[in-house]
C-alpha cells in the first residue's frame, strides 16, 4: 500500500503555479483541464520510465480538486539488489521512509526538473502531441455540433497558390476552399466572415470539415438570425435557390393567414433583408410567397417579372410554360438566363418563357 507523500513548501508553491498554468491553457485553448492533466501525466510517465530502464514503476499523481501534483517510482525492498531499476535495499528504503519496511515497497519522490535533457524533451514532445490531438478532437466535436449551422470565422491567411482561406473558428482551424468562396469577393487576413458548415465527414485521413460561403444554407441561416418569425417557426423557409454573389431567391410560407411572410422577411423599410444583403456584399435577394399550387408558385418565383399565365405541360418531368408581356420578357429571363434558372431551382419545375403574344419561340 502506497503511503501519502509529503510535499515541501517549495513543492506546494510549484504545484500552485502548475495548476494555474493548466487552467490558463484550458481557457486559452478550450481544452478541458481534466484532459490536459491526463496528457501531462501520460507524458511524464513515458519520459520518466527511461530513467528506470523503461520499467512500469512510475506514477504521476495529479489531484485537480486538492491541487496536488507529484511523481513517484515504486521500488521493491530486498535484501540483495539484483535490479537497481525496480529494487532497493532495506538501508536505502529506511532512509527514505522507515515505515516502508512493513509494506515491502517504498515510494521514491521524483522531481520532474531532474529528468535528463533527452527525457525532459521527450516529455514535452509527448505532451505537445497530446495537446495537438486534443485541440483537433475538440475542434472536430465543435464542428459536428454545428453541422448545417452558421459560424463566424477569422481569416488567418490566404494561400497564395490555391486561394484557399485558412480560418480560425473558436479554438479550431479549418479551410475555406477557393471554390466555396463567393466569386469576386475579396477576403483579407483578419476579416471576420460568416461560413456555413456543409458537412463533417470521416475519411481515411481523418475528419474533413466542409465549409462554404456559396451554399444556399448560408442565406437560410442568416434569415433565421435576422427574422424572429423564422427562428420561432411562425414563418417557414420552403426553398432557396442561389447564385452566390449575384442573386438569391427565397420562398417563404406561414400557416398563420394573418401573417405576411414576405413582408416579415423584408422588415420595416427593408431593414431586415437589407442587413442580410449587406452581409452578403450586395447580393440581390428576391423573397416570394410559397404555394402548393405550382401555377401560383412559378408565377411568384419569376419575380420581379409580371407573369400573365402559367400552363402545366407535364407533371413527370415537371415542365411548365410561363407567359409574360413582351416588355417583361428580358426581365423574366434575366441576365444570361439567371432569373428563370433560379426560379426553376426554387420551384423544381422546368420553366419555358414565352411572350404573351405567343410569337416568341414558336
Amino acid at each position: 500500500m502506497a503511503r501519502k507523500i509529503k510535499l515541501t513548501a517549495k513543492e506546494k508553491k510549484d504545484n500552485k503555479e502548475f495548476f494555474e498554468a493548466l487552467r490558463q491553457m484550458e481557457e486559452e485553448r478550450g481544452i478541458p483541464v481534466e484532459f490536459l492533466a491526463e496528457k501531462v501525466s501520460e507524458a511524464i510517465i513515458v519520459a520518466a520510465r527511461k530513467d528506470f530502464g523503461n520499467q512500469d514503476i512510475v506514477t504521476c499523481n495529479i489531484d485537480l480538486e486538492n491541487e496536488i501534483f507529484y511523481v513517484t517510482a515504486r521500488k521493491e525492498i530486498v535484501e540483495v539488489v539484483e535490479n537497481p531499476y525496480t529494487q532497493i535495499s532495506k538501508e536505502e528504503a529506511a532512509a527514505i521512509d522507515p515505515k516502508s519496511l512493513v509494506d515491502g515497497f517504498v515510494e521514491i519522490k521524483i522531481d520532474p526538473k531532474n529528468f535528463g535533457r533527452f527525457v525532459a524533451q521527450n516529455s514535452k514532445n509527448n505532451f505537445r502531441q497530446g495537446v495537438r490531438d486534443a485541440q483537433k478532437g475538440h475542434a472536430i466535436a465543435e464542428f459536428q455540433r454545428h453541422n448545417r449551422e452558421l459560424l463566424t470565422a477569422v481569416v488567418e491567411r490566404i494561400d497564395p497558390k490555391t486561394g484557399n482561406a485558412i480560418l480560425t473558428i473558436g479554438h479550431g482551424e479549418a479551410t475555406l476552399p477557393k471554390a466555396e468562396q463567393v466569386p469576386d469577393e475579396i477576403i483579407n487576413e483578419g476579416d471576420h466572415i460568416k461560413v456555413y458548415v456543409v458537412d463533417v465527414k470521416e475519411t481515411e485521413r481523418g475528419h474533413r470539415v466542409m465549409l462554404s460561403r456559396t451554399h444556399p444554407g448560408l442565406v437560410k441561416r442568416l434569415f433565421e438570425t435576422e427574422v424572429p418569425e423564422i427562428f420561432d417557426g411562425t414563418i417557414e423557409i420552403k426553398s432557396v435557390a442561389r447564385q452566390a454573389g449575384s442573386r438569391t431567391k427565397l420562398a417563404v410560407w406561414s400557416a398563420n393567414e394573418e401573417i405576411d411572410p414576405v413582408g416579415a422577411c423584408i422588415g420595416p423599410k427593408g431593414v431586415r433583408v437589407n442587413k442580410i444583403v449587406e452581409i452578403l456584399g450586395g447580393e440581390k435577394i428576391d423573397i416570394v410567397k410559397y404555394s402548393e399550387d405550382p401555377v401560383a408558385f412559378v408565377s411568384e418565383a419569376l419575380s420581379p417579372a409580371r407573369v400573365v399565365s402559367v400552363e402545366i405541360e407535364s407533371t413527370e418531368p415537371k415542365v411548365c410554360k410561363a407567359s409574360v408581356p413582351e416588355s417583361q420578357l428580358s426581365l423574366a429571363i434575366g441576365n444570361k438566363g439567371q432569373n428563370v434558372r433560379l426560379a426553376a431551382k426554387l420551384t423544381g419545375w422546368k420553366i419555358d418563357i414565352h411572350p404573351e403574344s405567343g410569337f416568341f419561340g414558336e
